[in-house]
């Protein structure tokens, strides 16, 4: 490296970030070049009998299933992709029942983010009264967490016998999940301190019971977008409004990514809109079980691997899709 690259951390941070980016996309490259020379060696060795067909079959399976996750990477590569990602869960209408729907998709993102060598930070959380949770804000860090989150957002809606009715009724409850990236120190969020409006209030748990008698919660309003963010899970007023702005920078710059990138503009115009009633994926418990992706067609009767978190073949299926 040239003398005084660190001299200016920010900029020698990007650049970094860039090179492990392309050293990245290079590994990949070079570990599906060498299986597919595996598999071609083997082939030979198999007409001239220093090899068997169980072998030969081996390495092209390692070889497809390598260039299948090739493909599938190649379907994140936007800048934005590779970046930490935030997600939050919203109970929709319908109390216990939906609170209780948002609080097991929770386990669900929780779950699969465990399985895929994701870190999982809680940034917010507001409880139901009875069960479940009204809402949640999760920070998912790893690489190409929120390229791989993107297309979960929307509503999600949950068709079940709900244990919360002693008639045994059949229940629809739903759930709107949002996702966006987390900006880090390489990108530039420049907010005006005076397009802020704070407020601070007492952190409160499930019912209502006030958990701290001291006002360390709070909520920013930006002025010109209109973006609310509330915080309120660290014990110190500072660590909530650190996490608040963050959570914003974040917001602010998706909105930015939505205006700049035509074409992904034009993908979410035929996106149908985060509403009740307008669901991307159906979760039906009852009378049978499917989980069915109503943009991609992708299914399973695997309902409760899914709510276990097994949710690659979804994300790998919508993103394939959006590609075609």
């Amino acid at each position: 490296m040239q003398n005084g690259f660190w001299d200016d951390p920010k900029k020698a941070e990007s650049i970094m970030q860039a090179m492990r980016k392309d050293k990245y996309w290079i590994d990949l490259y070079n570990v599906v070049v060498c299986s597919l020379d595996d598999a071609e060696v083997l082939q030979e060795f198999y007409s001239t009998g220093e090899s068997t067909e169980e072998e030969v079959k081996k390495a092209f399976v390692i070889a497809k299933n390598q260039l299948d996750e090739l493909e599938f990477k190649s379907t994140l590569s936007k800048e934005e992709d590779s970046l930490h990602a935030i997600l939050e869960i919203n109970a929709g209408a319908g109390g216990t029942e939906s609170n209780d729907w948002a609080a097991m998709i929770l386990r669900m993102y929780t779950m699969w983010a465990e399985n895929n060598g994701f870190k999982v930070t809680t940034l917010d959380t507001r409880d139901g009264e009875v069960a479940g949770i009204k809402s949640v804000s999760l920070e998912i860090q790893g690489e190409f967490a929120y390229g791989q989150l993107k297309g979960e957002n929307g509503v999600h809606r949950l068709v079940r016998i709900s244990p919360f009715d002693s008639s045994g009724r059949r229940h629809t409850s739903f759930a709107a999940v949002f996702v966006y990236p987390v900006v880090d120190d390489t990108i530039e969020i420049d907010i005006n301190p005076s397009d802020l409006d704070w407020d601070t209030f007492r952190a409160s748990g499930a019912g209502g019971q006030h958990i701290n008698k001291v006002e360390t919660a709070v909520r920013v309003r930006h002025k010109p977008s209109g973006l609310v963010v509330e915080c309120q899970d660290s014990r110190s007023q500072h660590g909530n409004r650190e996490t608040a702005l963050k959570m914003l920078k974040s917001k602010l710059y998706e909105l930015e990514i939505q205006k700049q990138n035509k074409a992904r503009a034009e993908i979410e115009a035929g996106k149908m809109k985060i509403e009740w009633g307008s669901q991307i994926r159906n979760y039906v418990l009852h009378p049978y079980k499917l989980v069915k992706d109503t943009r991609s067609n992708h299914e399973t009767s695997q309902a409760q691997k899914v709510l276990d978190g097994e949710l690659n073949p979804f994300i790998k299926s919508y993103l394939l899709h959006g590609k075609k």
